[in-house]
């Protein structure tokens, strides 16, 4: 019989949103005419840009005829989509990223997991706590951990807790990390990092040679202009960063699938004869073999987003989420909760009322409100007692789910 990867046995219970709609499932069985509003998962909800639209129309007319047909197309993506990115995305910005060193991907949570690839078994990696689960797992997956203790803590990986007390924002460790996980604006919190902050990290990641791995896949909802929107806005990142993007949440891609993954040309990792080796030339070589682009439809849908007509859309999208997020920091506020993030970014983290486990809020609002959040303990140990509310919804929706968690009295 076929042996399997026994890592898989490591993971603790079901990933955390299948395990919310599986509550969720049971209690819509049982409660069939319940108004049920789900904030919990990051899904979007409103249509894709027209801009987008409109160009993955022509896009589908382009593959009708012989003379602009196209088939597999180049694995890093094409470099029309490339060039707009790096012109507008990073240049603009004074980032020296060049359309070489980015690679188009269909999303940026598989990047973050896929990365991994190319790097070894016996680096220390470094995660905040809370973090989005998938760095976790994809690294429990690749056997970089050992078992889960009873706070669901893998042996293996070091934590860095982020709370209120240090504005979520994780001390630098004073041991040395070989790969560090950063996501800003965070995913669960909705923290920001200042430029100072991420220079700091920086420096310790140049110092110790160590990798981050930076998700920037929120940057569009940064409105402060102090905020930087990419690590490479930063000295010395390029000796240092690997950079994730994604089109899901600034122009509706979830859906659609498109992203990108920067990887500055000169970055370099050890090989087991302590040889340096740069990571660029691994990165392509492993898409090469194991990726086959994304379609040139959706790349054109993507491409529509640099236009001048795409701008003005996707702009319209943030402000529209940003507004949600508006409406439920200072509704909950409101309701004696105690609310943080929302204000660079989509999602806002609640200090769950009267000693309530995070499952036990998840419930009681599922139960009571009929409103569907995403319970912080699933982010991990230090999540517990925080509860993550999303603004990806519609306004209805949004304002609905407020006054039902006002009416009920929860503090």
């Amino acid at each position: 019989m076929a042996t399997i990867n026994n890592n898989y046995l490591k993971l603790k219970a079901g990933y955390l949103f299948p395990e919310i709609a599986r509550r969720v499932n049971a209690f819509a069985q049982n409660n069939p005419d319940a108004a049920i509003i789900r904030l919990g998962i990051g899904d979007v909800t409103e249509p894709l840009p027209a801009a987008c639209r409109q160009a993955m129309i022509q896009a589908v007319e382009d593959m009708g005829q012989r003379e602009n047909f196209k088939g597999y197309g180049p694995e890093q993506g094409y470099a029309w989509l490339r060039e707009k990115i790096a012109a507008q995305d990073f240049q603009a910005r004074g980032c020296e990223i060049d359309a070489s060193e980015i690679f188009i991907s269909d999303g940026s949570k598989c990047d973050c997991g896929n990365i991994l690839d190319i790097f070894g078994d016996n680096n220390r990696i470094a995660v905040t706590d809370p973090v989005y689960p998938v760095y976790v797992d994809t690294n429990v997956m690749a056997g970089h951990t050992g078992d889960a203790n009873d706070r669901g803590e893998y042996d293996g990986l070091v934590y860095l807790p982020i709370s209120a007390e240090n504005n979520f924002t994780a001390e630098i460790p004073s041991e040395k990390v070989d790969l560090i996980y950063l996501c800003f604006p965070n995913n669960p919190t909705g923290a920001v990092a200042s430029r100072e902050y991420l220079q700091a990290w920086v420096d310790y990641a140049r110092a110790n040679g160590s990798i981050i791995l930076f998700d920037a896949a929120y940057e569009a909802f940064i409105t402060d202009p102090a905020i930087p929107h990419s690590i490479f806005e930063i000295p010395g990142a390029r000796d240092c960063a690997i950079e994730f993007r994604s089109f899901s949440k600034n122009a509706g891609f979830t859906g659609t699938r498109c992203a990108f993954t920067v990887v500055p040309k000169g970055l370099k990792g050890k090989a087991a004869d302590g040889s340096d080796v740069e990571l660029w030339g691994l990165w392509n070589r492993r898409q090469s073999t194991k990726f086959n682009g994304v379609s040139y439809i959706v790349q054109r849908g993507a491409e529509a987003v640099y236009s001048p007509e795409g701008q003005a859309q996707i702009k319209e999208l943030i402000a529209f989420y940003l507004e949600n997020a508006r409406i439920i920091r200072e509704e909950l506020t409101a309701a004696g909760l105690e609310v943080h993030g929302g204000v660079n970014a989509p999602y806002v983290w609640v200090k769950t009322p009267a000693g309530l486990t995070s499952w036990d809020f998840f419930d009681k609002l599922l139960h009571v409100c009929n409103v569907v959040g995403t319970p912080g303990s699933g982010f991990g140990a230090a999540g517990e007692g925080y509860f993550r509310i999303s603004a990806f919804n519609s306004r209805e929706n949004v304002v609905t789910a407020m006054q039902r968690i006002r009416d009920a009295g929860l503090v």
